[in-house]
Order: C-alpha cells, then sequence, then structure tokens
C-alpha cells in the first residue's frame, strides 16, 4: 500500500555527506536531530574523525590544483588524482578520489560528466571526468 502524504508532512531538503558527498535523504527517525545529521554512514564518520580526514584534505588539493592547471572544458580523471597523491600505491585511493570529486560537485565547484553528459555524482557509476564549472 502507498503511503500518502498528508498536509505539513513536508520533509526537509536532502543535503550531502561532509565524507563521500553522497546524498543524504531524510528518514522518519532523524527528525529530531536532522540538523546534526553530517554523514551517511558510519564508515564516513569514522574517515572523518581519522586518519583518512588528512588524506582527504591531499586529495581535494590536488583535484583543485589540476582542475586549474587545464582548460574550462577538460576534464580529470578521479584515477589522476589518486596517482598524483599516492603514487605506486594509488589504487587504495581511487574511492577515496571519487568522493572528493563528489564534496567538489556538492560544493558547486566541479561538475562530473560521463559520456559527455553531467551525471548525479550519488548514482554515477563506471569511468567519470571532473569538469571545473
Amino acid at each position: 500500500m502507498a503511503h500518502r502524504s498528508r498536509i505539513g508532512d513536508a520533509q526537509p531538503p536532502a543535503k550531502d555527506c561532509a565524507v563521500c558527498g553522497r546524498t543524504i535523504t531524510w528518514r522518519r527517525a532523524w527528525a529530531r536531530d536532522w540538523e546534526q545529521v553530517r554523514y551517511c554512514s558510519d564508515a564516513c564518520r569514522r574517515r572523518a574523525r581519522g586518519a583518512g580526514a588528512a588524506v582527504d584534505a591531499r586529495l581535494d588539493a590536488a583535484l583543485a590544483e589540476l582542475l586549474a592547471a587545464r582548460p574550462a572544458a577538460a576534464g580529470v580523471d578521479p584515477d589522476e588524482v589518486a596517482r598524483a597523491v599516492g603514487g605506486e600505491e594509488w589504487r587504495a585511493l581511487a574511492q577515496p578520489a571519487r568522493a572528493a570529486a563528489r564534496r567538489l560537485v556538492a560544493a558547486g565547484r566541479a561538475d562530473l560528466v560521463q559520456g559527455g553528459r553531467v551525471v548525479d555524482p550519488s548514482t554515477a557509476r563506471g569511468p567519470l571526468r571532473v569538469r571545473a564549472r
């Protein structure tokens, strides 16, 4: 049976995770503390407080630097960012580099492009490019 929305049941707008940039949608369980919800998962909460925060800052800086060095229409592959920060051990940084790209999109400074079209960063899969706005 479908849930019917009642007048006054307006949900707050979705927000982005502070670590990975994925969209967090409102849940009734969070009604009392929706303003304090910042992370989409326990893994993101741990990463924000642990050693991952320093790596994330380096990835953010490397991504901004690579975007600034390219023409506006050109994009950056998140794997390039991982290679710039991680060197030979870059594969472990592939997913955190994608998260850095999602954070940049959430901040309104870039777009994620796939096949020449802008895509939703929370649901995009496969090869991506980050393009400055």
